[in-house]
């Protein structure tokens, strides 16, 4: 059992800086007439996080290029009522279990709990309503941090527990974006956090992400069955088009006849992290040659989904107008094993009554020459 497991469901979504500004505006109201709030956090070298209580979206993330100009590099709408529509979780948190339950179904200490089946017979990212659709409380800070939390009742979405969730998004000065993930049950329960934002260096709309160059610390994945649930074996990616152990372009091998390739139409795949310790270590990294910036990823994690946005079609208008097509951005959504509930041998999701759950991630940015 990991570290994450030996601590209480509390999810906490801080944004801080030594020398940031925060203001806040009413972003919409739900269809049950609740107001939501967006949040926006200015760090002192001018980056921007605006941050939603509605599923605790991250909006826009502004971030300097090589000269120095901001861009906004994260998919999303401008207006609230877009993020009622159906997924694809654009910024959200996600949960209860981030990721596929096969069947929508798992056994915890000899009793079943079935879930809501939202991804053809199986159950994805928590499923109908699941933390994405929910307006978490927010606690502002002096200008330095912004705290969200939410109380996952008992049944909800067929998981067990009450689950009391903080989750801590931290701007710093340095260009680093920080989630802290915190939580706590009063049943056992399981539960695989993560932030679902969707990026491209270039610049939201700005086409696709084939040409954006990634590196993952990971010598090994989890293969997928046609419902993109892990088959339970770990393999290596030495020969495939999942090796990124040294930097590719993303479209380099996408369109191969890979099996892998053809089941996720792309990458939609679960990759192991090379780590030793319970601290951050690096996951991944993401460059872009024609802005210059550069995406670094740590997490205190075992794993890392990498997805290339396959789902995305065109239908969907983001910020802008911009029209978002296939591959228009990625995913490096840090976490458990997908279906780990009905895979003994992957490192547990369970979490017991009296632990409490906590894991980090760092989104750093930065540019290259």
């Amino acid at each position: 059992m990991t570290t994450r497991n030996l601590i209480p469901l509390i999810i906490v979504l801080t944004l801080m800086t030594t020398n940031c500004s925060s203001n806040r505006r009413e972003f919409g109201k739900t269809p049950s007439g609740e107001s939501v709030e967006l949040y926006t956090l200015k760090s002192a070298t001018g980056v921007e996080a605006a941050i939603s209580t509605y599923g605790g979206v991250v909006v826009s993330l502004k971030v300097p290029d090589r000269a120095g100009a901001l861009g906004d590099i994260v998919l999303g709408f401008d207006d609230f009522r877009s993020y009622l529509l159906p997924p694809p979780y654009f910024g959200a948190i996600v949960g209860r279990y981030g990721n596929r339950i096969a069947h929508a179904a798992f056994t915890l200490d000899g009793v079943e709990y079935k879930l809501a089946k939202n991804d053809g017979d199986n159950s994805l990212h928590g499923g109908t309503r699941g933390f994405d659709k929910v307006l978490w409380k927010a606690k502002p800070g002096n200008g330095q941090s912004l705290e969200l939390t939410y109380l996952s009742k008992d049944g909800e979405e067929g998981f067990p527990g009450n689950l009391s969730v903080t989750v801590v998004y931290t701007l710093a000065d340095n260009n680093e974006l920080k989630i802290d993930y915190t939580a706590t049950t009063d049943k056992d329960t399981v539960l695989n956090l993560t932030n679902h934002s969707y990026f491209n260096l270039a610049g939201q709309g700005e086409g696709d992400i084939l040409a954006h160059q990634l590196t993952l610390n990971a010598d090994r994945y989890t293969p997928v069955d046609k419902g993109l649930i892990p088959t339970g074996e770990l393999r290596s990616v030495e020969g495939t088009p999942l090796d990124f152990r040294q930097p590719h372009a993303i479209g380099e091998r996408i369109g191969s006849g890979d099996e892998q390739m053809v089941l996720g139409r792309g990458y939609d795949h679960n990759f192991i992290l090379n780590r030793t310790g319970d601290g951050l270590s690096l996951a991944a990294k993401v460059t872009e040659a024609k802005s210059g910036r550069v995406l670094e990823v740590l997490t205190t994690e075992p794993a890392i989904q990498f997805y290339t946005g396959n789902f995305l079609d065109g239908t969907i208008r983001g910020k802008g107008g911009k029209v978002y097509g296939r591959r228009s951005a990625l995913c490096l959504e840090t976490q458990h094993y997908p279906d780990s509930p009905n895979h003994p041998a992957f490192p547990s999701t369970e979490l017991r009554p009296g632990a409490t759950y906590h894991t980090t991630t760092v989104y750093r940015f930065s540019t290259g020459s």
